[in-house]
């Protein structure tokens, strides 16, 4: 079976294309999530034709970007060195790997100033990273940003051949029950995913083969070219914290209070020694930081507490073959997986919030209480309550709504769909494999 790679960052990919304020575009995301596949195939799609500039392979490209930034002049030696015709509104002009030219990252200003009529994306594996150098001359307030992601859930059903369920579910009502016909499969198509994952060579591999094997062998190389890209990337100061940071990632979130904790990274190492190596792994999009907010209320982004946080893995799949788990595993209901399948489940849950723009934290108060997630959406806080089976009793939760009041929440676990009351806040219970349709449950609500 031929997999159906479509992805959803396409839609806004249009937007930007048709916005009267669009400046050029810095695409940023993981190394592998699909970033060049996504826009060239935009390119082919919506333009007449694509200029496709990529530095990390053709070093040629450095000189024209050494001399000034004369645009007329930069396109013109580009157009010599592609043979690619470059017409304003007509032509899709990407800089792909932009981060091994940081002059190209500044001409960016000259574009948005001097030809703002030309489509020009820009992308990076580890743009991230670069744009945090302080030698590089960023076009502040001359650019337009977009993150991309791993795979979500939704994608892996289309890319799989199963979209038919998205249609299924896009407007389920929140007051029937889901025969078990489909929670089953539902249930299997979800660990599926948890095992496979969001990058796009890996589900490509599984939505053609089904062949496990294969695709622990495809995330081995993911993983052994990031752990390249520390070499070759990361300050050689920071190479060796990096790598002991990278490794203790899975090994924390195992635990049953996995806040991310320095000093279980290396004994002895305090947090002011590691703090540098996390942020570098956090700039080049290979993992997650949830903060912690102890007084929830609105904005969310000021109570937050930056020192006492959470981190998880930008790809559920990975996580889970870092951690040695197959199919196999999470499809024998072990309790000795039951560590892990909390640490899956929550770190698929982040990273399907994060891909709706949620922003999401954790909230505790005390001793007493813990909440998984919660996030704001125009003025309203929703607090969301993860389960990895069917036990859904939430005393957090309840702890929350009653000293709260959210309008507004959600219970996420193996359960049937339900809608009900916890201390005044409308619950919506979800089954797992139905997080990518929040919305339409919060409208529902």
């Amino acid at each position: 079976m031929e997999a159906d790679m479509k992805r959803n960052i396409l839609q806004e990919l249009v937007k930007w294309k048709d916005s009267s304020r669009r400046k050029p575009l810095i695409m940023t995301g993981v190394r592998q999530c699909g970033k060049t596949y996504v826009l060239k195939e935009f390119g082919s799609l919506y333009f007449e034709n694509v200029c496709y500039v990529n530095f990390e392979s053709n070093s040629q490209y450095f000189s024209i970007f050494e001399y000034d930034f004369d645009i007329l002049r930069i396109l013109k030696e580009i157009k010599m060195l592609t043979n690619v015709e470059i017409t304003p509104g007509k032509t899709l002009l990407i800089f792909d790997e932009i981060q091994e030219c940081p002059k190209a990252i500044t001409s960016l200003k000259y574009f948005c100033e001097n030809m703002r009529e030309l489509h020009v994306v820009s992308a990076g594996s580890l743009l991230g990273v670069a744009l945090k150098q302080e030698n590089i001359s960023f076009p502040v307030g001359k650019v337009n940003r977009m993150q991309m992601y791993p795979m979500s859930f939704s994608e892996f059903l289309q890319a799989v051949g199963e979209e038919k369920y998205l249609e299924m579910f896009r407007d389920y009502p929140a007051d029937r029950e889901i025969a078990e016909l489909y929670t089953k499969l539902m249930k299997d198509l979800l660990k599926s995913y948890y095992v496979v994952g969001g990058m796009p060579e890996v589900v490509k591999e599984y939505a053609e083969s089904h062949n496990f094997q294969i695709v622990a062998d495809i995330q081995d190389e993911i993983l052994s070219d990031y752990a390249d890209d520390f070499s070759k990337h990361a300050p050689v100061s920071e190479i060796e914290k990096i790598r002991m940071i990278w490794d203790s990632v899975p090994k924390q979130l195992a635990k049953e209070n996995n806040k991310f904790v320095f000093s279980h990274v290396k004994e002895g190492k305090r947090g002011h020694e590691l703090e540098a190596a996390l942020q570098w792994l956090k700039n080049a999009g290979l993992v997650q930081m949830l903060e912690l907010v102890q007084n929830a209320s609105i904005p969310l982004s000021v109570n937050a507490d930056a020192t006492y946080f959470k981190v998880y893995m930008s790809d559920v799949g990975l996580l889970c073959r870092r951690l040695g788990l197959s199919y196999k595993n999470l499809m024998e209901e072990t309790d000795s997986l039951k560590t892990f399948k909390g640490a899956i489940t929550e770190n698929y849950v982040l990273n399907e919030l994060i891909v709706q723009k949620k922003h999401p934290y954790f909230w505790k108060s005390g001793n007493t209480a813990e909440l998984d997630f919660l996030f704001e959406e125009n003025g309203v806080i929703h607090p969301v309550e993860v389960k990895a089976a069917t036990n859904t009793q939430a005393k957090s939760y309840k702890q929350f709504c009653k000293k709260y009041t959210p309008g507004t929440g959600y219970k996420l676990s193996m359960k049937n769909i339900a809608l009900n009351y916890v201390d005044g806040t409308c619950t919506m219970s979800l089954p797992l494999y139905l997080v990518w349709n929040m919305d339409f449950y919060n409208d529902f609500a």
